[in-house]
């Protein structure tokens, strides 16, 4: 069926259920960024492959809301299919509900899947449109009938990973949710949230692309603890071991009926990662503390475990990284590579490494103008085959048992401009000031962000992404609560957080260029002022110089990259081979 066939069709279904206009977020049962295939219901329905999306159906107009990261992958996707691209003005807000508000009247209909809308999400289209005389229906799924052979929930087991790898028992993490409840008076938490599940009870799965996740609710009672989970997702041993650390096992379809039968005087439910179906399924005399997740906060301070294999992880990606820049300078002349194929070529090194599991997400390889693409995924159809010229970004990381990886490089193939050297450099001042930050603690993340944002705005550039996002530790790529952008958004930097750093600057038509590492943050002086934090870089991969403009770089700059650089060769240069390393010597040295 053609997308604007399913357009159609979806109209028709509104016409049908008295419906006057339609949302689909993109999300799922547990408001995941990334999607099993069955609930990719944007891509489904329009094409848009993105993973941040609002779709808006009337009978006289279809829109994609989506932000400025795929504004020009969105105009090229939706291209005949009856589907708009609207560019959201701000990053995250309902703006689709705004825009609702001004084209239907009182006693309309606005309805959506309730199972695919957070909480939050739902009440901001209540509040927008409600007042109005609109009236909102959170529960109307309008794909499922015309959605044929639509994928079936993941099959693929599960697994838990023990304490030596974690460095935190599955029973001590329950019990410091449950201190947090405590201290929040509520009795009951329900955690929709995969990776928060995860990273309780010390389980993955393969259920999610790139994330080491398994489709599962959590019930946390004082007395009781619940997983819901696909039968025949757990090992009999996996569970015998759950059910050891006080963790019972149920069938996963069965948390929507415990919820409505729950007994319990407060529930603490996540409104950013609760689905609006679960949160309308609490019994009425329930009071719901709508607060963040407990273990979205734990698990964002890493424990010394998780921090020395993560330091290991860096080097295995390391190693990859250099195996690959070294084969993609000396085969680009042969015309043989494209986007799809280096990619490829680099997933192949990572998996040659000890406790591969799989990439952390889709590689980012944009070749000249595709570089300008912030999150760019090559298709067939836009595959660009490389030339010894020009600027290649490649963003990528892997998921090991060890650790989770995210870095950012780009490098020369031939025939650069002073312009292309100048934008360059200015992002890498970018890179080191916000790596050699020095900051109070309980700094948030709006300060990092506008410490790295300096060198770019002081010459008139900017770029249109945050500057950092959590990583978890093997699990997913972006992680909260922290994040380093310009929203204020009141979550201090912590010591154990692992976060990244990734100016950019972006040239439609022409090239991109973003170079990132990931940062664990420290405390290094106590003294009568308070505490004061900094950074230890954990990315171990060589920064081009080539491309470095020295003329504008500061002293401390230039001494930054060689000394990072040198970290880097002295780091690797035990696990390469004669010539990797003598390529490698070449690349860091001084400038």
């Amino acid at each position: 069926m053609k997308y604007i066939e399913k357009l159609a069709s979806i109209r028709q279904e509104m016409k049908e259920k008295g419906v006057d206009a339609y949302i689909i977020p993109s999300s799922d049962p547990h408001i995941s960024e990334y999607l099993p295939e069955r609930y990719k219901c944007i891509a489904w329905t329009s094409g848009f492959t993105g993973s941040a999306g609002t779709l808006a159906i009337t009978q006289d107009f279809a829109g994609l809301w989506t932000d400025s990261r795929y504004f020009v992958q969105a105009a090229e996707q939706l291209a005949g299919t009856g589907f708009e691209l609207v560019k959201l003005q701000v990053q995250g807000r309902a703006e689709y509900a705004t825009w609702l508000s001004k084209h239907l009247k009182s006693g309309d209909t606005v309805a959506f899947d309730g199972n695919l809308a957070s909480v939050a999400v739902a009440q901001a289209v209540q509040n927008e449109l409600e007042p109005l005389g609109i009236l909102v229906n959170g529960h109307l799924d309008l794909l499922d009938n015309i959605w044929e052979n639509r994928p079936e929930l993941p099959q693929e087991r599960a697994y838990l990973i023990d304490v030596n790898t974690t460095g935190q028992s599955t029973e001590d993490k329950i019990s410091a949710v449950k201190e947090k409840l405590k201290e929040k008076r509520a009795d009951v938490h329900f955690v929709s949230s995969l990776d928060d599940l995860a990273w309780i009870l010390n389980i993955r799965g393969n259920d999610v692309h790139c994330n080491p996740v398994v489709l599962g609710f959590l019930l946390i009672e004082q007395e009781r603890n619940i997983l819901f989970i696909g039968d025949n997702k757990l090992s009999a041993t996996d569970i015998s071991t759950l059910q050891n650390a006080g963790i019972e096992v149920s069938n996963y379809q069965e948390a929507f009926e415990k919820v409505k039968n729950l007994q319990a005087k407060r529930i603490l439910l996540d409104p950013k990662k609760t689905c609006f179906a679960i949160y309308d399924s609490v019994p009425a005399e329930v009071e719901i503390l709508e607060d963040m997740n407990p273990s979205t906060a734990l698990k964002s301070i890493k424990n010394q475990v998780e921090i020395s294999h993560t330091r290991n992880a860096m080097i295995k990606d390391g190693v990859a990284l250099t195996k690959f820049f070294k084969w993609v300078e000396e085969n680009v002349s042969s015309g043989a590579l494209s986007e799809i194929s280096i990619a490829e070529k680099l997933q192949q090194l990572r998996a040659d490494s000890e406790g591969f599991v799989d990439i952390s997400f889709d590689t980012i390889a944009g070749y000249r103008a595709h570089g300008a693409l912030p999150h760019y995924k090559a298709t067939e159809t836009s595959n660009s085959s490389l030339k010894a010229e020009g600027l290649l970004l490649v963003d990528s990381g892997g998921q090991y048992t060890d650790g989770t990886t995210d870095i950012t490089r780009v490098i020369s193939l031939g025939n650069i401009t002073e312009a292309e050297k100048t934008d360059y450099t200015l992002v890498l001042k970018g890179t080191i000031d916000g790596s050699v930050a020095v900051f109070p603690k309980g700094t948030k993340g709006y300060s990092i962000d506008a410490i790295t944002r300096r060198p770019l705005w002081e010459t008139f550039r900017n770029y249109g992404h945050g500057t950092g996002h959590g990583v978890g530790f093997f699990l997913n790529v972006h992680e909260g609560p922290q994040v380093f952008n310009m929203a204020a958004i009141d979550i201090p930097v912590e010591a154990g957080m692992i976060t990244s750093i990734e100016p950019g600057l972006y040239r439609e038509g022409e090239y991109g260029i973003r170079i990132e590492n990931l940062v664990l943050s420290k405390v290094i002086e106590s003294n009568q002022f308070g505490e004061f934090m900094d950074f230890e870089t954990l990315t171990i991969c060589y920064i081009a110089t080539d491309l470095v403009d020295k003329s504008l770089l500061d002293q401390k700059h230039i001494a930054w990259l060689n000394k990072y650089n040198d970290w880097v060769f002295e780091s690797l240069s035990p696990k390469l081979d004669d010539s990797e390393k003598a390529w490698l010597k070449e690349k860091t040295k001084a400038i």
